[in-house]
C-alpha cells in the first residue's frame, strides 16, 4: 500500500488513520462521516461524530481527502483523552462520588467558602495571577462536572516545562479560562506537543493582531510560489471573485503564525483566518484551511464590514467571537497597504523534538512558563497545555464574574423540581434571583445538562423558571413581571408563550370567570387549562419533571455518561 505523509507528523496517512480507527472501534465509539467539503482544490473539510451519542463530534480540515480525516479522528481522540466532551456536563451522583472524577492521578482539597484555595493548590505566583484581589475563596474553585463541594476541589497535575515541578491545577480553573486552546493528539508526544503549542501561538498573537490593530505585510509572490499547490486553491477562491491577502503574522519573525484574509466584494465582509506551526508551508496551509473549514464558497458571507473604533475590535467578547468563529470585525488598520512590520521568509522546519523545543524557546523568551498534562490511558498520545498569560481564551476575572460553576448552587433544587416544598421553592427563586443571572440563560447550561430534544428543558430559560416558581407560590407581582418578560423574548417557545399570555390575561382580569367563552375562544380550552393549573401550583402541566441527580429519564444525557464510561471503565456502574 503507498503510504502519504505530510510535514509535521510522524507518521503515514494511512498508519495514522488505521491505527485511530482500531482504537476507537475498540473503546465501542462507532464513528460516522456525516459531511465532506472539499470547495477548492487542495482543501478539505470533514465532519465526524459518534453514533450513539451525537454531541460526541469534531471537524477535521486538511490539503487531502486522507489528511482531513487524519485530522478530525485525531481532534476526537484529542477531545476523548482530555474530557473535553464532557467539560460543559454535570457527571452526576454516581462518578461525583467515585473512586475519582476525571482521571486517578487527580487531588482535591477542601472547599470551605470561608477559605482561600489550598496552597498544595497552584503556587504563589499562580494563585496571584488568576485571583489578583484574593477575594476568590475556595468554594469558587469547586468544577460543574462533579458538583461536589464536600468532596472539595479537584485538581489535575501538570508539569512545568522549565524546571520539571508538577502543579496542580483545579478544574474549574481549567474549564473556565482555557477551553479547548492547547489541546492536541499525535502520532508521538514531540507531534502532538508541537500542534497544541502553535496553536496557542495562533490565537495569542490572533487576538494581539486584531486588539491593535496592526497591519501586516504581503508574502512575496516568488515565495508563494514554492507552494504551487496552496497557489492553486487561493487563485480559486480568487476567481470565484473574493479578494485574498496572504500575509506573514509572524510580527517580525518572532512567532510562526501565517494569514490569509477573505475580502468578499458582494457585502464588504472580510474575514482574517490564521495558523501556525514552526514550519512556514504547514502554518500557510493550515491558514488557507481554516478559512475554509466546514464552508462551502456560498457560506463565505455574512463577515462584518472593517470597523474604524479599535477600541470595540479590542473588547474581550469580540476577541472570544473570533476564537470561536472568526465572525467579529477587524480594523481598518490591518487592511492598510503600509505594514506596521517588515516581510520575514521565517522556517523553523525540523524533527518533531527540535520543533517543540523551538518553540518552547519561543515561549521562554516572553517570561510565560508551560505546562503539560499527557495522557496516553487511550492507548493514544495526546496532551494539554496551559501557558498562563498566552493561552487562556477568556479573562482571569471570568472567574469572579462568569464562572461556570454557578449553577451548582441550583442544581439539585432543579433537578427535583416537582418534590421540593413551598420553603424550597422560595429559596431557590430567591437564589436564582440574587446570583444575577441573565434571564435569557438556558437552564439546561446553567446546571450542565445535555437536553432531550423534545423535552422543556432544551429551550426552558432562567427567566421562565423564575415565573413558574413564582406561579408555584402565589407570586403575581413577580408573576406578571416574568410573563412580561416571556412576551418580549423572541426565542421563548411559542406554544408555551401562549399560555403565559394567557396566564397575564386571567391575573389583569378582576374576575376571569365572566371571560370563560372569550378566553377558551382566544387561547382554546387546552392552553386555558394549562394556564389554571400552573396558577394553582401543577408545574408538571408545563412539561416539567424531576429528573433528580440520577438524571433519569434523560436519554441524551444517558448518552453521554455511557460514552464517558467507556474512556473511564473504572466507573462503570
Amino acid at each position: 500500500m503507498t503510504e502519504s505523509f505530510i510535514p509535521g507528523k510522524d507518521a503515514s496517512l494511512e498508519s495514522s488513520i488505521a491505527n485511530l480507527q482500531k482504537k476507537l472501534a475498540a473503546l465501542g465509539f462507532n464513528i460516522v462521516e456525516r459531511s465532506w467539503l472539499n470547495p477548492i482544490a487542495n482543501v478539505w473539510s470533514v465532519h465526524i461524530a459518534d453514533r450513539d451519542c451525537p454531541l460526541l463530534f469534531t471537524n477535521g480540515k486538511g490539503g487531502s481527502e486522507k489528511a482531513c480525516l487524519a485530522s478530525a479522528l485525531g481532534e476526537f481522540f484529542e477531545r476523548l483523552s482530555t474530557n473535553y466532551f464532557w467539560a460543559d456536563y454535570y457527571l452526576g451522583a454516581d462518578i461525583a462520588n467515585g473512586p475519582f472524577v476525571h482521571y486517578p492521578a487527580e487531588r482535591w482539597f477542601p472547599a470551605s467558602d470561608k477559605k482561600a484555595l489550598a496552597k498544595e493548590a497552584l503556587s504563589t505566583e499562580l494563585r496571584t495571577f488568576y485571583d489578583p484581589e484574593k477575594s476568590m475563596s475556595a468554594a469558587d474553585w469547586v468544577d460543574i462536572n462533579s458538583g461536589n463541594a464536600e468532596r472539595g476541589v479537584c485538581t489535575l497535575p501538570y508539569v512545568r516545562q522549565r524546571d520539571g515541578k508538577t502543579v496542580y491545577f483545579p478544574v474549574n480553573l481549567i474549564g473556565n479560562l482555557y477551553v479547548s486552546n492547547g489541546m492536541s493528539a499525535g502520532n508521538t508526544a514531540t507531534e502532538a506537543r508541537t500542534q497544541a503549542l502553535s496553536e496557542i501561538f495562533e490565537r495569542h498573537i490572533k487576538f494581539r493582531i486584531i486588539a491593535e490593530g496592526i497591519c501586516l505585510p504581503d508574502v512575496p509572490e516568488q515565495v508563494l510560489a514554492r507552494y504551487p499547490k496552496i497557489i492553486s486553491g487561493i487563485n480559486e477562491l480568487r476567481d470565484s471573485g473574493f479578494g485574498i491577502q496572504i500575509k506573514d503574522a509572524s510580527l517580525g519573525g518572532r512567532y510562526p503564525v501565517m494569514c490569509v484574509t477573505l475580502l468578499n466584494p458582494n457585502d464588504q465582509g472580510v474575514y482574517a483566518s490564521f495558523g501556525a506551526h514552526p514550519r512556514f508551508e504547514v502554518a500557510l496551509e493550515r491558514a488557507l484551511t481554516e478559512l475554509l473549514q466546514g464552508r462551502a464558497l456560498d457560506k463565505l458571507a455574512g463577515f462584518p464590514e472593517p470597523s474604524v473604533d479599535l477600541e470595540e475590535v479590542a473588547e474581550p467578547h469580540n476577541l472570544e467571537t473570533h476564537f470561536i468563529d472568526s465572525s467579529g470585525p477587524i480594523h481598518w488598520n490591518f487592511l492598510r497597504s503600509t505594514p506596521d512590520y517588515a516581510f520575514v521568509d521565517w522556517n523553523a522546519a525540523g524533527t518533531t523534538s527540535e520543533e517543540f523545543n523551538w518553540l518552547c524557546e519561543r515561549i521562554h523568551e516572553e517570561d510565560c512558563d508551560i505546562y503539560i498534562m499527557d495522557y496516553e490511558h487511550l492507548g493514544v498520545y495526546a496532551c494539554r497545555i496551559l501557558v498562563p498569560g498566552m493561552s487562556e481564551i477568556y479573562l482571569p476575572e471570568d472567574l469572579q464574574w462568569d464562572n461556570n460553576n454557578v449553577g451548582n448552587w441550583v442544581r439539585e433544587p432543579i433537578l427535583n423540581l416537582l418534590d421540593l416544598d413551598d420553603e424550597e421553592y422560595a429559596d431557590l427563586l430567591e437564589s436564582l434571583n440574587e446570583l444575577g443571572l441573565d434571564d435569557a440563560q438556558p437552564i439546561a447550561a446553567l446546571i450542565g445538562l445535555a437536553p432531550d430534544a423534545d423535552s422543556i428543558w432544551a429551550d426552558l430559560r432562567v427567566g421562565e423558571l423564575k415565573g413558574l416558581l413564582a406561579m408555584k407560590l402565589g407570586a403575581e407581582e413577580q408573576i406578571l413581571e416574568s410573563c412580561q418578560w416571556m412576551r418580549l423574548f423572541e426565542q421563548g417557545n411559542a406554544e408555551r408563550n401562549k399560555v403565559y399570555r394567557c396566564v397575564e390575561a386571567l391575573l389583569n382580569l378582576d374576575n376571569p370567570s365572566d371571560y370563560k367563552l372569550s378566553l377558551d375562544e382566544l387561547y382554546g380550552s387546552r392552553v386555558l387549562s394549562v394556564a389554571h393549573q400552573l396558577l394553582s401550583g401543577n408545574l408538571s402541566a408545563i412539561g416539567l419533571d424531576s429528573p433528580t441527580l440520577t438524571l433519569e429519564g434523560c436519554k441524551l444525557h444517558q448518552s453521554l455518561l455511557a460514552a464517558y464510561r467507556k474512556v473511564h471503565p473504572e466507573l462503570a456502574a
